[in-house]
């Protein structure tokens, strides 16, 4: 997958217009921004502490070459030219090769208006184009916003 490539764009049910696609090196701040803002609220993520601006490289570089190598299978959501959602479709390997796990995370002020069920169902589309046959989606119980999506 090359980073940055426009999968889909939709109206938000509040007006805005989303763009979902491909992360690319410039996202990286708003990237770091959107992790930090889900950390601060207390959001149902596993994630309990802020990353840090070396620590979003890290990750990015290593996101971007997996695309790249069609290990995995990212996409933002995009408004006004700020990345509000990432999302993430990760196969298994071995016998479980067809299976793959959801991770979405949306921005508060993002939620409730589309976002994350136009990612799903892009999420979904393009993991049958890649040949997974199973989808599972981690979250915590008490995530009902997740749950319904």
């Amino acid at each position: 997958m090359k980073a940055g490539r426009i999968i889909n764009s939709f109206t938000a049910k509040d007006g805005r217009k989303i763009v979902l696609r491909m992360p690319k090196w410039e996202d990286l701040e708003d990237l770091l921004d959107l992790i930090n803002s889900l950390v601060e609220e207390k959001a149902w993520i596993t994630r309990a502490e802020k990353v840090s601006r070396e620590g979003e490289i890290e990750w990015l570089s290593g996101a971007l070459a997996r695309l790249e190598k069609d290990q995995v299978l990212y996409m933002v959501a995009e408004t006004d030219g700020h990345v509000i959602a990432s999302s993430e479709i990760t196969p298994k390997g071995g016998y479980e090769k067809h299976v793959g796990t959801i991770g979405i995370a949306i921005k508060d002020g993002y939620r409730d208006v589309g976002v994350g069920t136009e990612m799903i169902k892009e999420l979904v589309g393009q993991a049958q184009v890649i040949g997974l046959r199973v989808l599972t989606l981690n979250c915590f119980a008490g995530n009902e916003r997740a749950i319904h999506v």
